[in-house]
This record gives structure tokens, sequence and C-alpha cells, in this order.
């Protein structure tokens, strides 16, 4: 790939988005020692102007920002890196460093945190309060007719129904890790611990 560090005195910007959502995450510069390194490594790594080194983001944090892929703009002095993120990317503890929210993320947290309230007020009308009322084995069976449903849809080729029965599915995982007392936090702590999720072009 060929780029042109002369405009900007040796540095060029690089744009990092989540590879997932497509969310701007960060804007960062390299030289070319840094596009190097972030080549070689797999790992984005910038020219940190203020401290005058190479800066591998996550370097002390852990929270990498892993590459998927490197595009360069049509002027040759412009990247464009989509990434996954291990963690908040911003200094701050943040998603991003413009301030976006993970809106993958974000849902999921605030639909989980909705079915605890559910298990915690009991509203008459509530079919998820309704399984919890009925116990851990209502709770299971259900969780296993939508996997079935999901397996059935899946092999059907349908793609708008796989959608909904896995929106079925999880929602009622959802509902078995409240039972549980089990947080959602605690099950992306140990799909990062693990690091098996592998990019989708794997």
């Amino acid at each position: 790939m060929k780029l042109n560090f002369k405009k900007m005195n040796g540095l060029i910007p690089a744009i990092i988005q989540d590879s997932a959502t497509m969310q701007v995450l960060m804007l960062g510069f390299m030289n070319e020692e840094a596009f190097k390194k972030t080549i070689e490594t797999g790992k984005v790594t910038f020219w940190s102007r203020g401290k005058g080194r190479l800066w591998q983001k996550g370097e002390k944090s852990g929270n990498y920002l892993e590459v998927v892929s490197i595009k360069k703009d049509c002027d040759n002095d412009t990247l464009l890196i989509l990434a996954r993120p291990n963690g908040s990317t911003c200094h701050k503890g943040k998603y991003s460093c413009f301030g976006e929210e993970n809106v993958s993320v974000t849902f999921l947290n605030r639909l989980f945190e909705l079915i605890k309230d559910r298990k915690s007020k009991m509203p008459k009308k509530s079919y998820t309060s309704s399984l919890f009322k009925k116990g851990i084995d209502e709770i299971v069976k259900k969780l296993g007719e939508e996997s079935v449903e999901v397996i059935i849809a899946a092999k059907g080729g349908r793609k708008k129904r796989l959608i909904e029965e896995s929106s079925d599915l999880l929602y009622h995982l959802l509902v078995l890790l409240a039972e549980k007392n089990i947080g959602l936090n605690e099950v992306i702590k140990e799909l990062v611990r693990r690091k098996t999720c592998k990019p989708l072009d794997d």
C-alpha cells in the first residue's frame, strides 16, 4: 500500500471505526514506522505527537484495537481502519472518543436492566414477570423451545424468520441469566477472557 507521508511532515491521519457497529471510535496519526507496526502486530499503533514515540492503543489498559481491514483514501494520505475494540477506546473510559455509545451493547444492557426490573417489581400484565413467577423450569423450557425454533428457521433458509427466532432466543437467555442472578457483563468478560471471537471474514 503506497501512502503519502510528505503532506503532513511524515504523518497521516488514521480514522478508526468499529468493524461491528461501523461507529467512529477515534482519530490518530501514523508515521511509516507506526503503519508498519500496525501491519506486523495486527493491533493499531500510532505516532504519539505528545510523547514523541510509537504508541500502541491499549499498551497500558489492554484495550487494544485489533485490525480487521485498512483502506486508504483517493489521495493516499488518510487511512480508514476497521477494528475490533477490546474494551473502551477513549482514555476516559468511553466507548468512543467522540462520546458515542456502542448501540448494540447499550441496547442489550438496557433490555437486561428492564428484565431485572420486571423480576423485582413483578407487574401483573408482564410476560417477563409471568416467566419468573413460573420459575426456572418454565424459563429453561422456553429457552429450549426457542433454540429449536432457531434451528428450524436456520434450516428453512428464511432470513427474516431466523432473525425473529434469534431475538426470541436471546431474550429468553437474558431472562435465564436474570433468574440465576448472573450479570450480562459476566458473560461478556468470559468471552473476552477466552479471546475466541473471530472476525466475520475469517
